[in-house]
């Protein structure tokens, strides 16, 4: 049979499959119509009949078995219904997903062409200057033409199950209804999906990609997942696959088995998503609550794999955390699993990391294809991870009150955990699992030492921000009373033991031989990022602001920050490159809102302008001051970072420039014409202007690379302010250019003091 093609998809009528789901409701209908006729008439009449001979032995039993086979066409009918159904509906969607594919790819000048295997390729449009395409073009080209591909072949899959299963309900005999019946399309993919999961590691290698195409495509259908699951036949049987799966594609190293390897990645994030998707109890179709239970009584368990006393052996934590890297989970089901793998660890710390293969396999890789903060064989790691991606568990995980766990899972009513997970993960002794294969002394096992506390980081900055650690949705999510306390809380601890975040790799000078790296130093990204969320509540704390003035506009619950302890915290998080770049661009974007308030807002205050926009700008500039300073710190002290990291790190922060922006555009109003020219500064181009700042400010510290140039530190701030306030004003045609130059300059200079103050402070060691 020819392959689905580019053209055959795009253009497609769905008119007739849509005509053809309409005849067959018709149809059931009328069956459903006759099925009760010939059940409550005639099969009822039968049956009731005082028949002897031959009628009771022949006649009774032809109309009864008549009478089901009415009510077997109905269901056959509805069955065939809910086929075409869900087939049209699904390859709909997959060509309104084409559709806008590919007019983005326009827009961005990327041509697609059909090469007609079900494949298609792209070519691209001249620069507006003439000028060849980029490799940034050339890139995104690539990328647009695998995602067409892959709609391709989902529509292909479709269609495809649409007709077995449309086969398997007809059955092949002309004499006889009611052969296998389904509610939906999800079902049958369901079904084919663990058919092809009983083959385990002996799918072929096109098999596994039809396995993975229908678990990814259907990872979020709360139908499909807890079909899937319930398919595989119970948690036991779950692990049981995902592990042997795992292996396969992570045991050896080299090119030859890279395919598998890719293979295994897919299938973890897919069951992930899958599994989140059928625990979640606010699902109409989900799993039992006794799957969480049964989760944590094999966690403390070993499986087998193959038969045999020497095949592997995992504890069913280490393979449900491999799982559990990825998806968004519900509290119910992640936190008493998160709570009884940390009460396991604080008994026995090496419980799990001991049961690891020796001598085997990739030492980065083991039941986490991903091969992205460890290798899976401690579920500290992989369970922190989960909390990452799942904000509400996390809350709840680090401010609820615990529950205490037996070994085998059950919940210990009458025990008591004498301590609180806050306090057990950020302690400075706490120790962290070595998850990885790598031998004692070798670069891979220090590197092992920081997924853990990496994936704690991740862990507080969903429980702190309401969002997945690595979400890229710029939408603002409202600070409830908890996740502000719990920032509180990470703040004060921080600030106070600023020690525990300090990375210093100069530590032969004697200077520095007591400062020694701290050993949570890899959260200060988070942290960062956790700052960013939280840059009104920072601004407002620098002069000691009222959080009930207004002034410092939140979205939800405010937080409160000791002065001190705040100003150490930025210290030592603004040495980590990324969260320096983040919490600049934060804080700017921040400012920009703030003064755009003042210049075009609301209010009847009778301060003078130019004063109440130098108290605009003077806390961002305090916050800048202390930045830079971290920054000189650890390119020149600590020797931690370079000004190419710094670089570097601009590079992605526009997400948080954006999510700030956003928070705050209900303060930016309408702008009014200019010598004739419309003024709209929107969202889009405060973003821009910050993150182009933020850019030009970093590139202050290549400059500064082998010195602590204060000046082009503070005068890059200036700057900065100058241009926020100068955008500002441009909405204000009733004030003059004398006046506004006069604004400008005091708010320039309102900027370098308060920067000044911010890097003493910081230097002078009140804020280190």
């Amino acid at each position: 049979m020819a392959k689905l093609t580019f053209t055959d998809l795009y253009g497609f009528s769905f008119s007739g499959l849509s005509d053809a789901v309409s005849d067959w409701e018709s149809v059931v209908t009328e069956l459903g119509e006759l099925a009760d006729e010939a059940r409550t008439g005639m099969a009822a009449k039968a049956e009731k009949a005082d028949w002897k001979g031959e009628n009771a032995t022949v006649t009774k039993p032809f109309v009864r078995k008549t009478a089901k086979e009415f009510d077997d066409a109905a269901a056959q009918a509805r069955s065939i219904r809910n086929i075409l159904r869900d087939a049209h509906t699904d390859l709909k969607s997959v060509q309104a997903d084409l559709i806008k594919a590919v007019e983005g790819g326009r827009e961005q000048g990327i041509r697609v062409r059909d090469n007609g295997d079900g494949t298609v390729g792209f070519s691209l449009d001249r620069q507006p200057d003439n000028s060849a395409p980029s490799e940034e073009q050339r890139r995104a080209g690539r990328d647009l033409a695998d995602r067409i591909d892959r709609l391709i072949a989902r529509a292909e899959e479709i269609d495809g199950l649409a007709a077995r299963a449309l086969k398997r309900v007809h059955g092949g005999d002309p004499y006889n209804f009611g052969h296998v019946q389904y509610s939906s399309l999800d079902e049958v993919e369901a079904e084919r999906a663990v058919k092809l999961a009983k083959l385990g590691p002996d799918m072929s290698d096109a098999q596994y990609r039809e396995f993975n195409g229908l678990v990814g495509a259907n990872a979020e259908d709360p139908e499909f997942s807890t079909a899937f699951y319930k398919g595989l036949g119970g948690p036991e049987e779950v692990l049981r696959f995902y592990a042997r799966m795992s292996i396969d594609g992570t045991l050896g190293d080299g090119e030859e088995n890279e395919g598998r390897l890719g293979l295994s990645r897919d299938l973890q994030q897919n069951m992930g998503i899958a599994l989140a998707t059928a625990t979640d109890p606010d699902n109409k179709t989900h799993l039992p609550a006794s799957w969480g239970e049964e989760f944590r009584r094999l966690g403390t368990r070993q499986i087998d794999l193959e038969p045999g006393p020497f095949g592997p052996q995992p504890y069913g934590y280490q393979v449900l955390g491999g799982i559990m890297r990825h998806g968004d989970y519900d509290a119910d089901f992640l936190t008493p699993i998160a709570e009884h793998i940390t009460q396991l660890h604080h008994d026995e710390p090496m419980r799990f990391t001991s049961n690891r293969p020796a001598g085997m396999g990739d030492a980065d890789l083991g039941y986490n294809p991903s091969g992205r903060g460890g290798a899976g064989y401690d579920p500290l790691t992989s369970v922190l991870e989960a909390l990452g991606h799942s904000p509400e568990a996390a809350e709840r995980f680090f401010t609820g009150d615990p529950t205490v766990y037996r070994e085998d899972g059950t919940v210990d009513k009458n025990g008591k955990l004498g301590y609180q997970y806050f306090d057990e993960f950020l302690k400075e002794d706490f120790e962290w699992p070595p998850d990885s294969l790598a031998k004692p002394g070798t670069d891979g096992l220090k590197d092992a030492l920081e997924h853990g506390p990496n994936a704690l980081g991740h862990a507080l900055e969903a429980a702190a921000t309401g969002r997945a650690y690595d979400s890229q949705s710029t939408e603002p999510i409202e600070h409830t009373s908890e996740r502000a306390e719990f920032t509180e809380r990470l703040v004060a601890h921080f600030g106070e033991h600023p020690e525990l975040i300090r990375h210093n790799e100069n530590l032969k000078d004697e200077k520095f031989e007591d400062l020694k790296s701290g050993p949570l130093h890899v959260l200060r990204d988070s942290l960062g990022n956790i700052t960013a969320e939280y840059i009104g509540d920072f601004q407002r704390v620098m002069y000691g602001g009222d959080p009930l003035s207004g002034r410092f506009p939140v979205h939800g619950e405010p937080a409160v920050f000791d002065s001190g302890q705040a100003q150490r915290f930025l210290a030592e998080v603004g040495q980590d490159p990324e969260a320096y770049a983040t919490i600049t661009g934060a804080q700017q974007a921040y400012t920009t809102l703030l003064v755009d308030g003042v210049v075009n807002g609301e209010s009847k205050s009778t301060v003078h302008m130019d004063q109440r926009i130098s108290n605009a700008v003077a806390p961002g500039a305090v916050i800048a001051g202390i930045m830079s300073e971290a920054r000189a710190d650890a390119i020149l002290d600590y020797h931690s970072a370079s000004a190419k990291d710094y670089n570097e790190a601009a590079a992605d922060r526009g997400k948080w420039v954006t999510r700030v922006v956003e928070l705050g555009t209900s303060l930016i109003p309408p702008r009014v014409p200019v010598a004739g020219e419309a003024i709209n500064w929107a969202a889009e181009d405060i973003t821009e202007s910050v993150v182009k700042s933020v850019e030009k400010d970093i590139v202050t510290a290549g400059e500064q690379e082998g010195s602590r140039d204060y000046g082009k530190a503070r005068s890059a701030t200036i700057e900065a302010t100058d241009e926020i306030v100068r955008r500002a004003l441009l909405g204000r045609s009733d004030i003059n250019s004398e006046t506004a130059w006069d604004i400008r300059e005091a708010a320039a200079t309102q900027a370098g003091n308060s920067y000044g103050e911010g890097s003493m402070w910081e230097a002078s060691g009140d804020a280190s």
